[in-house]
């Protein structure tokens, strides 16, 4: 009996009306610091992604991550029921890069450390990181890249996949196959490519729709999975 009175004791703690205004204090500073992400989300990351659409649902992200939070810390029986939705529902949002997923967590980070009440402790932190983000992760220098997905098809199964490389290799520092398809309909070759500096893709092509004037490619950043 005395098991089941200490049971509900925990359970209704703190069920009462929170303090409004410290709640609602915490809340404002959840919905400046999302917006405060959502900036420098839009002006520093290098997401190739639509940066306004993520970087729009930041500060509402934080701001339904703190409500949940400030729900069910007042109740043991609102945890575990949170607990038992987040099992049924799925989330399924299609994230490209892995940038966006650290911006992300960061505003989920934002929601969960202001509705617990940790303002001081999370805003330092969250200080550190934008200017850890901005003062080295961000360097262009660092971050730019200047890896390319090189994609080729020909129809002619005369031409070798080896005679093809030897011109693609006068124009790059560096190749790597990724994927090589071969059939009687036509091939088709996926490759890694650092190119050089003094080297244009026109050329590249030229070269090759000199040896089969089929010879189709495609170039994207190598960073991307479109």
């Amino acid at each position: 009996m005395d098991k089941m009175t200490l049971l509900n004791e925990i359970m209704l703690r703190g069920a009462g009306e929170l303090d409004l205004i410290p709640t609602l204090m915490n809340f404002f500073m959840c919905l400046l610091m999302g917006f405060v992400l959502r900036d420098f989300y839009i002006r520093r990351s290098f997401s190739l992604t639509g940066k306004q659409h993520i970087g729009s649902i930041l500060p509402i992200l934080s701001a339904v991550v703190f409500l949940v939070i400030v729900v069910v810390k007042s109740s043991l029986a609102l945890s575990l029921g949170l607990v038992g939705a987040l099992s049924i529902v799925r989330f399924r949002t299609p994230v490209k890069e892995p940038e966006d997923l650290v911006y992300l967590f960061l505003a989920i980070a934002l929601g969960l450390g202001y509705g617990a009440g940790h303002i001081l402790t999370v805003t330092a932190l969250v200080v550190i990181i934008l200017l850890v983000i901005y003062f080295w992760l961000s360097n262009k220098n660092i971050s730019m890249t200047n890896e390319y997905n090189m994609v080729i098809d020909w129809s002619d199964n005369n031409v070798s996949f080896d005679h093809l490389t030897q011109v693609i290799q006068q124009a790059v520092q560096s190749l790597k196959l990724v994927r090589m398809d071969r059939g009687k309909s036509g091939n088709t070759a996926v490759m890694v490519i650092v190119p050089n500096e003094d080297i244009t893709f026109d050329s590249v092509v030229n070269k090759l729709q000199e040896i089969d004037s089929s010879v189709k490619l495609s170039f994207f950043e190598a960073k991307t999975n479109w």
